[in-house]
């Protein structure tokens, strides 16, 4: 396989990243989004380890599916929050045996019910330091354009983020809804001579209640005019979908203008919405799938 940082070299990633699954039927869900978007012949696929404090789920199992039978490059989260260091170095061995290329380190969301981090690892960019000792790893770690949502303040954010970004070899952000977030951000890291590349993450909004609860715990402008259409649309699936797929494509074409080294697209574990961005960009293997 090949690491993330050659695949930019040939221009635009196209990328996806869904949950690991939680019981047997978002494991029939997963496995069909999964081959569906495969044919689209991404660059990599993400597959996060757990988020809110929830069940990690079988992360390793869905990456070393996706890497030996499907054939795409994947990257898996790995959270350093309630982890001993033996843990850890576990977690990172096996990715090294399974011959996987490329960790997300990150901090991770706090169990649920606790009130502070517990583990060896307090922040994430020691986690980087760390997987880089135990294999030939590139490790990516996340990025925040809005700013983190645990930071004191807007100026001391982004001297850590600067921080992490060099330490790493490239970052993929929350996602957003307005690409001058992610254009403030680069220009901010580039006046800190920080020049990584950071592959923006963007989700279709397609759900009021859903997004705005994510938004709300990531420190994430949900868009007023996008939220107000999506609670015209009620009910209605394939409307909100309509809805979601447009601001989408909308922020991901801004993105792109702005050279973007690629489009990092959220699923939540559906293909549909994903699909039709990736149809309405252009992006190269986005032939239809069916």
């Amino acid at each position: 396989m090949t690491k993330i940082l050659d695949l930019l070299k040939a221009g635009p990633t196209l990328s996806f990243e869904f949950s690991a699954p939680r019981d047997a039927e978002g494991e029939r869900r997963l496995e069909r989004t999964l081959a569906r978007l495969a044919r689209l012949q991404p660059s990599f696929m993400s597959v996060t380890y757990g988020a809110g404090g929830s069940s990690r789920g079988p992360t390793a199992e869905v990456v070393h599916h996706i890497r030996h039978d499907l054939g795409v490059e994947a990257v898996p989260h790995l959270v350093c929050v309630a982890h001993t260091r033996d843990e850890i170095a576990g977690f990172v061995d096996g990715y090294r045996e399974d011959g996987v290329d490329t960790i997300l380190a990150l901090h991770g969301d706090l169990p649920e019910g606790s009130t502070e981090a517990t583990g060896h690892f307090t922040r994430a960019i020691d986690l980087v330091g760390f997987i880089r000792e135990r294999g030939d790893f590139e490790v990516a770690v996340a990025a925040h354009p809005e700013g983190h949502p645990r930071a004191a303040n807007a100026e001391s954010d982004r001297d850590h983020q600067a921080e992490k970004l060099r330490a790493a070899d490239l970052a993929m952000t929350q996602f957003f809804f307005r690409a001058e977030y992610y254009e403030r951000f680069i220009e901010d890291m580039a006046v800190r001579g920080v020049h990584t590349p950071v592959i923006p993450g963007v989700m279709p909004p397609t759900n009021v209640e859903g997004i705005g609860r994510m938004a709300a715990l990531n420190n994430t402008e949900f868009p007023a005019e996008v939220r107000a259409r999506l609670e015209a649309a009620g009910d209605d699936v394939e409307a909100r979908r309509a809805i979601g797929v447009e601001a989408a494509t909308k922020v991901c074409e801004d993105l792109l203008r702005a050279g973007a080294p690629g489009i990092h697209l959220y699923t939540l574990n559906f293909s549909q919405a994903a699909l039709e961005v990736v149809r309405n960009l252009g992006l190269r293997g986005a032939a239809s799938p069916d």
